[in-house]
């Protein structure tokens, strides 16, 4: 490797690399890609004029904000309800079942939320099985009588909920699993109740956790397309679409693109400033668990009954109704067609977590390397992804891409007379680095994870046996954090997989996936033939959530 000398501000000589200048590059590189989705979103919304934003503000703009916020706040309740008291209960109290359940909790994870919005349209829709056999029991016509409507704001929340609360549930268990009994037992023996002390005490002492996962959930939530596409819920996600694609009005969709796109960066913040500040310190030299609380009789009941219930609502009872619709959809899943869908998942989401892990590892050891403030700017605009959402990164990189297409396609003709058409636009590669950027900050979280561990004098041995930075990387570090990229690739393969607003928009002409299969014939209302697709979707998504439960297993 070519030795470079450098030289510091106080003019001593500083040996490095090469390779370290081609890593800076490359983690530099990474972090300007991250950030031109945002800065083209911000770019084309001004240029849009303000009759456009006028229009959108006298028209749709007020009905998205509404109900977008509207979804937003009913999933953060129902999450913290749902994933806070379950943490609670299997984490300071023993019941019949709760072995079980702990892991269990995890397992609603590995669905998308539109899967679920597909399996419970068909179950409780007026055509399906609830219905339909109410009907056959009582005699009851069509308005004799008053049924939930699924295809609602509640339905897309509830489905929402089902999902996500596995984020809260798992942070809040591992809070409640650091805190000691002191301060607990303290709040008991001044005369309050087990509530009172949970409530005063317990609920406090876990709020960082809590907040950031449910801050998650609604990232998450302004993030989704599929559910409230399919249930016909307007959000900022659904108009983005509309514009783009119904409308052909590109400025509008960027306008609305940047709107999401505020709110995300507002919500990123906010999870990262309240991570930073609220902090708790244990009283005291010792550290005693909290001993478990055995219920009996009917308070064993219901705590079964509230930790059981997220499980079957959330797994059990969609992988039984996919399975039945799966039965008589007529897909057949060994056929041509269907391998060209799964042939065209497994090469995006193969393709996407190499290069995205392989991103994660040049920012990572650059930041490890490299320690300062370009290092640290850059590792942070690496992170913004994850607050991105899907069809604002999709907008945002289409938008430069397709006038650089238009302005070399333009040229060539004037020159060459040859149409280049779009190289970049509408290609693989496009998409591929749209799927980097979004799940960039999940690969990132888990080799930064992993290395940690690797200690500093390891570092120092292995430069002072004359190894390169390099060299140190591929002979010491990759070594030790195999299991911990293995669980990154993992992670964005699956996460690929599920995508759906980034890849309706940006997929390349005649090239579906099980996702963009999935929700073509839910959309035509062939529900029975979007099971096949979307079981194939869990079963992926399954594999990383084995992963947590093992680790939730190990952290009883």
């Amino acid at each position: 490797m070519t030795e470079i000398a450098e030289f510091t501000a106080d003019g001593s000589r500083r040996r490095t690399y090469g390779g370290v200048r081609l890593l800076s590059l490359l983690t530099y590189g990474v972090a300007a890609a991250c950030l031109l989705p945002m800065l083209a979103v911000a770019l084309a919304a001004m240029t849009g004029g303000t009759d456009t934003i006028s229009h959108l503000w006298d028209t749709v703009l007020p009905r998205y904000s509404l109900t977008t916020l509207a979804l937003v706040t009913m999933v953060a309740m129902g999450t913290f309800a749902v994933g806070v008291g379950a943490a609670w209960l299997v984490t300071m109290t023993r019941f019949p079942g709760v072995r079980v359940l702990e892991i269990a909790l995890v397992l609603p994870l590995a669905f998308p939320a539109y899967v679920l919005a597909y399996a419970y349209t068909y179950l409780l829709d007026h055509p399906g099985i609830v219905q339909s056999t109410l009907r056959e029991i009582t005699g009851w016509g069509p308005r004799d009588y008053w049924f939930p409507e699924i295809r609602s704001i509640w339905g897309a929340a509830i489905m929402l909920i089902l999902v996500l609360y596995p984020y809260v549930y798992l942070l809040a268990r591992a809070a409640f699993l650091q805190q000691g009994s002191a301060a607990f037992l303290a709040a008991r023996t001044l005369g309050n109740s087990a509530w009172t002390a949970f409530w005063k005490v317990s609920l406090p002492m876990a709020r960082p956790a809590i907040a950031g996962g449910v801050l998650l959930t609604v990232m998450e939530t302004i993030a989704d397309f599929g559910t409230v596409a399919y249930f016909s819920v307007q959000t900022f996600a659904t108009g983005i679409y509309t514009s783009w694609f119904s409308l052909a009005d590109r400025s509008g969709a960027a306008q609305l693109a940047l709107c999401l796109l505020g709110f995300a960066l507002f919500l990123a913040v906010l999870e990262r400033v309240q991570r930073g500040r609220a902090k708790y310190h244990q009283a005291g030299k010792g550290h005693k668990v909290m001993p478990p609380a055995r219920l009996t009789g009917w308070r064993a009941a219901l705590a079964f009954l509230f930790c059981a219930i997220p499980v079957l609502l959330g797994c059990v009872l969609p992988v039984v109704v996919l399975f039945n619709m799966g039965l008589s959809g007529e897909q057949d899943l060994l056929g041509t067609r269907y391998l060209g869908f799964i042939r065209n998942s497994i090469t995006l989401a193969g393709t996407a977590a190499m290069l995205t892990v392989s991103a994660a590892i040049c920012v990572g050891f650059h930041q490890r390397l490299r320690p300062g403030r370009k290092s640290t700017i850059a590792t942070y605009a690496a992170r913004l992804g994850y607050a991105v959402p899907g069809g604002v990164i999709a907008v945002g990189l289409m938008v430069p891409f397709a006038a650089f297409d238009n302005a070399l396609d333009a040229w060539m003709r004037s020159t060459f007379g040859i149409s280049t058409g779009l190289l970049v636009t509408g290609s693989i590669w496009l998409l591929v680095a749209a799927y980097m950027v979004r799940f960039l900050a999940a690969a990132l979280g888990a080799y930064e994870g992993g290395q940690s561990t690797v200690h500093a004098n390891m570092d120092a041995a292995a430069r002072s046996l004359g190894e390169t930075p390099l060299g140190t990387l591929r002979r010491v570090h990759l070594p030790i954090l195999t299991p911990s990229l293995l669980t990154a690739l993992l992670i964005v393969f699956v996460d690929v997989m599920k995508e759906l607003p980034a890849t309706l928009i940006m997929r390349p002409f005649n090239y579906d996936t099980l996702a963009v299969q999935a929700y073509r014939l839910a959309s035509d209302e062939r529900l029975e033939g979007a099971a096949v697709p979307s079981l194939v979707i869990v079963a992926v998504g399954l594999l990383p959530v084995i992963l947590i439960c093992r680790q939730v297993g190990r952290n009883r």
